[in-house]
């Protein structure tokens, strides 16, 4: 059954009650630490040295310049994604000694999309890959990651930078579906998509701009969906490298669909396809 108290002092916060001459006082909990942060310079670059998965790392504005040195020498040659960031954002991430430096590490082990591509097209296998372009919003990732498998979808790409990336709280969405389909992060999406492409991949992107609706398209063969941020689309670039631009038909006066609901439907509309040509 559940209890609303224990729930709270799983997750951490809450208040601590306690007597002062007789009057009933409370003092807020500190929450407890996020399951996907490590902190601490040492901590950091350890991880950094056993190549652990990590998805951005804060670093304090105006660090200790000696303390920062040898952090600086372990994130030569790296690409990670950096934040510059006052002191009060990480002390709100934890309340111990962060020395300035908290990284966010990923729960999953990232693939890379042109080994996966290789290894389709060896085994003669027509996939299909959802791809996230700029998609920010964590819960929107998560959601749209569990549509994903149940769509039959083979592997979601992201870029690694400028995108939500897998988090705990993605994973808590996404009802654990991060675990049971491969997640790529590229560099250049565009050069990935490019490398699709020319593998065989029809380029797929799901615009309200189209007026040709997903329905009068077949989705047969490899196949790359896109999907755009929440606030303005696909980028150009890749719009206009795509063999297809579709839309969903709507009938009411709202002129687009939340990214999460879009990517259910055309994702449903091409698995139906498939289904339906067995």
């Amino acid at each position: 059954m559940y209890n609303e108290r224990d729930d709270r002092e799983k997750r951490g916060g809450g208040f601590n009650r306690r007597e002062n001459d007789g009057k009933k006082q409370y003092e807020r909990k500190p929450k407890a630490d996020p399951s996907d942060v490590i902190y601490g310079i040492r901590a950091v670059i350890e991880a950094i040295k056993n190549e652990v998965e990590i998805n951005k790392i804060l670093i304090q504005k105006g660090i200790d310049k000696d303390l920062f040195e040898e952090l600086r020498t372990a994130l030569t040659g790296k690409d990670y994604q950096l934040q510059y960031v006052p002191s009060e954002k990480l002390s709100k991430i934890t309340v111990n000694n962060h020395q300035g430096v908290i990284a966010f590490i990923s729960p999953i082990e990232y693939k890379n999309i042109e080994e996966l591509c290789d290894q389709w097209m060896a085994e003669g296998k027509e996939p299909c890959v959802l791809v996230l372009d700029r998609i920010t919003d964590v819960r929107n990732f998560g959601g749209i990651a569990r549509t994903a498998a149940c769509m039959g979808v083979d592997a979601i790409l992201v870029p690694s930078k400028g995108s939500a990336l897998v988090s705990a709280d993605a994973m808590k969405t996404s009802a654990g579906a991060l675990n049971a389909i491969p997640v790529c992060k590229t560099d250049a999406l565009k050069n990935s998509l490019f490398y699709l492409q020319q593998s065989g991949f029809q380029l797929v992107s799901c615009t309200e701009k189209s007026k040709i609706s997903v329905e009068n398209y077949s989705f047969f063969g490899p196949t790359a969906i896109i999907l755009g941020s929440e606030e303005d689309g696909i980028s150009h670039d890749i719009l206009k490298m795509s063999d297809a631009r579709l839309s969903i038909p709507m009938a009411g006066d709202i002129a687009s669909l939340n990214v999460g609901v879009a990517t259910g439907m055309i994702l449903y509309e091409r698995l139906k396809q498939v289904k339906a040509a067995k």
